[in-house]
């Protein structure tokens, strides 16, 4: 899928495409439908109003589902700071969550109890959003929420809340420093971008500009920035235009204006002269990166910037891919992307170096492929297939209203940035349009001016980032730079001030409104059927947008790996990936492409899943691509050798992450080493195992696993059971099971009784330790677990839970924690996980032993905590299934765990019927603190005399490798 910067997953297509469909069943490899038709068809209406102070107020009406999001987009980011001030606009986004005037509890507390979904809140350059799904009965409680922090924040504002958040802001600093490039942020804007440049410093800031942060100066930071008439509200879902009107009013319409603000100038820098720097990190091998500040998105040569980007490094079948990882294998990975900001944006190419060659050979090879294209520009075909491939990612997304990619987003977006709500067509037309002229073009123009060089070589850093701020991770390249966010991504009270915090309102606000009538789920019929080998189809129909989505499941997952070859089921599907018996690599990743087809394989620990997400029109095109992709693998041998390759860099990489390491140390001790699930969970394996595999190992492999009489096909989309069956017949219904025996899994293999001990494994320099702590249930995953995961839920499970709020929220220790209840089939998992400061490792192990007691013991399930739980996952349940996607994840749910097809229509009876005494039994029998296993990822020179006085023995730990 091309790395388009912002409206990905964020648009709404009508049924106007559904004619071309069933005429394609006969047709193997039918014609894909052309990109202007598919662009034609996005819209998402839309109308507007603004109150008397400025709020301006976009409405869509949806009504697929009982939900409303609710959007609020403030212009204020981290450009608008001064300097000595960097990091003020994400730390205020994190005082905003933590209780206005007359909600004074954390924010998240009232939406839990009406089962709201996509809650959180981001910072980035040029905005600070807030964002949450609600059911429609609950809408006044999110306006009253929203409005109230609005308008009547700064009386609780208090200087403990600032101490904390700046705390926990902090080690959401650290958190991402600590992980490999967690540093390239700062490398990117310090260098394209000059000192005094709005986007010269990061969103997250510096340390030292976050301790100086005075009460005073945040709560200035409020009334210059956070009035109506700076921000955007966005409501889409189910709500009319005359019912938001009269809502938004109620609730907003007493909030005076703010200051008018002005945007700070920004221009796009060109550097005077090639730069080049080398950094040292823990990472697996050299990359080399070439970057480029280029212009903003209201700018009429961004888009054509982004289809080059794509077409040089963005697609599976992009140049670089096939020029220096295919062809002549000197890198393990390459991705070239273009990301767009408000005023200006940034181009990165990257390649990763293979092991063993000369990283100048491939820098040098890189520099004259680029040069290559810059040359010759793309071809017609190329545009064609970064076109439908970006079409198809966008409209595998399109069903959300909210979160951080829904319709809301772009409606809110094109508000903010180009004054435009409806700018998402502006940006498609310039898509529809490109050519190859223009975007070669316009890619020599911004591509030809001085680059900045870098180069990441393993080693230790030689500084870290108290005085920096940011995190980018590694791999084929989403975003170079995501938004900072309030929930953890992976994981003295001075009185009101006057102004725009002193509202006067005429609302009531003297409680949370009350919620009006709730509707139950309705969750799709499932049908089934069977193709004419006995492969079991399971589907559900839903039409709201013309795709569907397919999962090929077989009975295998990591725990099928053979435990002399851990690795081989990950290889396995990396290789599948790389052509068929009648399709090289190239030509199969062009045809998926040119389909805007999304086919690729994963496994968890249960189940080898292969998923297509298709356009209507294009399904039986790519039904077939599938059946090929799954039923032929070519198994090419000198592939082998590539993709061997780029999976020992990515386990290298894994053994330079510090929650992989951890996770990599604890599972094979607790389950032990010979048990299916006593493996690193990646699926990655080990070095040795990789490296001796075979195609011949694969191919049996996918002999025994990867057949019909282990398979299952879940469907759902804008289809029927009986025009999918035909074509999944045609696709799937010849193939027969191989003579070889089919393989088994033993889940009958003993666990070893826990032996408590803590296992260190020492990484200098960490700012932050990564704590895990975990035992083997005696449950599994069959089982009626409500009442359990519930128990988790309140100790350590969700953001409200008492181990969060103890170590995020009270301390300040960490950005995050949580525990976990695994989601496996057989015997489960109890794990607790804490990235913490390094100076507060042992402390937080006493914190977390502490609060484990005191919920086992005498402090049980309250009153609030019960209602809480029942409500929350109670009231969630139809914004959970809003997209085909959560749909088919609910199904597949219900078949793995043999559950009823009615399972989540009848859960609300489950929750209802609990009670606290029910759930404390349930957490007593299964949680304790006296047989967890500890690991500890950490600076030891730092952690080890920590851990003195916790009564437990410290060994020094390897990851299994």
């Amino acid at each position: 899928m091309p790395r388009f910067h912002r409206f990905a997953l964020a648009l709404a297509v009508s049924t106007s495409l559904v004619a071309a469909g069933p005429a394609l069943a006969k047709a193997k490899e039918a014609k894909p439908a052309p990109v202007a038709d598919l662009v034609k068809a996005v819209d998402i209406p839309y109308q507007s109003f603004t109150l008397d102070n400025g709020l301006r107020v976009i409405v869509h009406e949806d009504r697929k589902a009982p939900v409303v999001a609710v959007s609020v987009w403030y212009r204020v980011g981290s450009k608008h700071e001064p300097a000595g001030k960097t990091g003020f606009a994400h730390l205020f986004e994190h005082l905003m969550f933590n209780g206005s005037e007359n909600s004074p509890g954390d924010f998240f507390e009232p939406l839990q109890q009406v089962g709201a979904t996509d809650s959180n809140g981001t910072t980035s350059f040029d905005r600070t959003n807030y964002f949450e799904t609600v059911p429609t009965g609950a809408l006044d409680r999110a306006l009253f929420l929203e409005s109230d922090r609005m308008g009547h924040l700064l009386g609780a504002v208090t200087q403990e809340k600032l101490d904390n958040q700046r705390g926990v802001v902090q080690n959401e600093k650290r958190q991402g420093d600590n992980n490999p490039y967690g540093l390239l942020r700062y490398e990117i804007f310090e260098n394209l971008f000059p000192k005094g440049h709005p986007y010269h410093h990061s969103t997250i800031g510096s340390m030292g500009d976050l301790n100086s942060a005075s009460l005073g100066d945040v709560k200035k930071w409020f009334t210059d920035n956070y009035g109506p008439n700076n921000a955007v509200l966005v409501l889409a879902g189910d709500i009319d235009v005359a019912t938001a009107k009269a809502k938004v009013t109620d609730w907003f319409g007493d909030i005076p204006r703010g200051p008018e603000i002005k945007a700070p100038p920004v221009s796009v820098p060109t550097l005077p002269a090639p730069l080049a720097k080398e950094v040292k990190d823990l990472v697996p091998t050299t990359r080399i990166y070439r970057m480029w500040a280029i212009p903003g998105l209201n700018d009429a040569e961004a888009v054509p910037l982004q289809m080059a980007a794509t077409v040089l490094g963005g697609l599976s079948s992009s140049r670089l891919d096939n020029a220096m990882v295919r062809k002549d294998p000197v890198a393990v990975s390459v991705s070239a992307g273009a990301q767009t900001f408000e005023d200006a944006g940034i181009l990165i190419v990257q390649a990763d170096v293979k092991p063993g060659v000369d990283p100048a050979v491939v820098g040098q090879k890189l520099d004259a492929e680029i040069a290559k294209f810059l040359a010759n520009g793309p071809t017609a075909d190329e545009l064609q297939r970064a076109a439908a491939s970006y079409l198809g990612g966008t409209i595998s997304g399109l069903e959300s209203v909210g979160g951080f990619g829904g319709k809301a987003v772009t409606l809110a977006e094109g508000a903010l940035y180009s004054n435009d709500p409806s700018y998402y067509k502006v940006e498609l037309d310039r898509l529809a349009k490109a050519t190859p002229e223009q975007t070669a073009a316009v890619a020599r123009k911004w591509m030809s001016r001085p680059a900045f060089s870098l180069t990441y070589t393993p080693g230790e850093r030689t500084e870290g980032g108290e005085n920096r701020g940011g995190a980018v991770t590694e791999g084929k390249m989403a975003e170079a730079v995501a938004p900072d966010r309030y929930w953890n991504p992976a994981l003295g009270d001075i009185g009101p001030d006057t102004g725009i915090g002193n509202a006067t309102s005429f609302a009531d606000r003297s409680q949370l409104p009350a919620v009006a009538d709730l509707k139950a789920l309705d969750f799709p019929a499932i049908e089934r059927t069977t193709l004419k080998n006995g492969i079991e189809v399971v589907f559900a129909r839903r039409a709201t947008v013309p795709t569907v989505n397919v999962a090929v499941s077989f009975d295998a997952g990591y725990a099928a790996d053979p435990h002399n070859a851990l690795g081989t089921q990950s290889l396995m599907l990396s290789l599948m990936d790389e052509g068929t018996t009648t399709r090289d690599s190239i030509s199969f990743a062009e045809a998926k492409e040119r389909l805007g087809a999304q086919i690729d394989g994963s496994a968890t620990a249960d189940e080898t899943v292969f998923s297509l997400f298709a356009l209507k029109p294009n399904l039986a095109a790519s039904l077939g691509l599938l059946a090929d992709y799954i039923r032929n693998p070519a198994f090419d041998a000198q592939e082998l050798d590539r993709v061997r390759a780029q999976q020992l860099n990515r386990l290298k990489a894994e053994l330079n992450n510090p929650n992989a390491i951890a996770s990599r140390v604890l599972m094979p001790v607790l389950y032990g080493a010979d048990h299916p699930y006593g493996i690193p969970p990646s699926g990655l394996g080990t070095t040795t195992a990789v490296t001796a595999a075979t195609r011949e190992q694969l191919a049996a492999f996918h002999s025994a696993w990867v057949r019909p009489d282990n398979a299952r096909i879940f469907v759902v989309g804008d289809t029927t059971l009986k025009d999918v069956k035909k074509q999944l017949d045609a696709a799937f219904g010849n193939w027969k099971a191989p003579a070889a025996a089919k393989g088994t899994k033993h889940f009958e293999t003993p666990i070893p009784a826990p032996t408590p001990r803590i296992l260190l494994f020492d990484r200098p320099k960490s700012p932050q330790s990564v704590i895990m702590a975990g035992k083997v249930l005696g449950v599994k995953g069959t089982e009626e677990l409500e009442v359990l995961r519930s128990a988790n839920d309140i100790f350590g499970g969700n953001f409200l839970s008492r181990f969060n709020t103890n170590l995020r929220e009270t301390k300040g220790w960490s950005y995050g924690v949580r525990s976990r209840i695994s989601n496996d089939s057989d015997r489960l998992t109890w794990v607790a996980i804490a990235p913490v400061q390094a100076d507060r490792t042992g402390d937080s192990i006493r914190e977390f032993q502490k609060d484990l007691k005191s919920y086992l013991g005498d402090n049980g399930t309250t009153k609030d905590e019960l209602e809480r739980t029942v409500n929350g996952n109670v009231r969630e349940l139809p914004g959970s299934f809003e997209t085909s996607g959560d749909v088919l994840g609910g199904m597949r749910q219900i078949v793995k765990f043999g559950r009823p097809d009615t399972y989540y229509e009848t859960l609300p009876a489950t929750y209802e019927a609990m009670t606290a005494d029910e759930i404390d039994a349930a957490a007593r029998k299964a949680f304790s603190t006296g047989d967890l296993v500890y690991v500890i990822v950490g600076d030891a020179a730092v952690v080890k005399p920590q851990l003195d006085g916790l009564g437990l023995p410290v060994e020094i730990a390897k990851p299994a490798n």
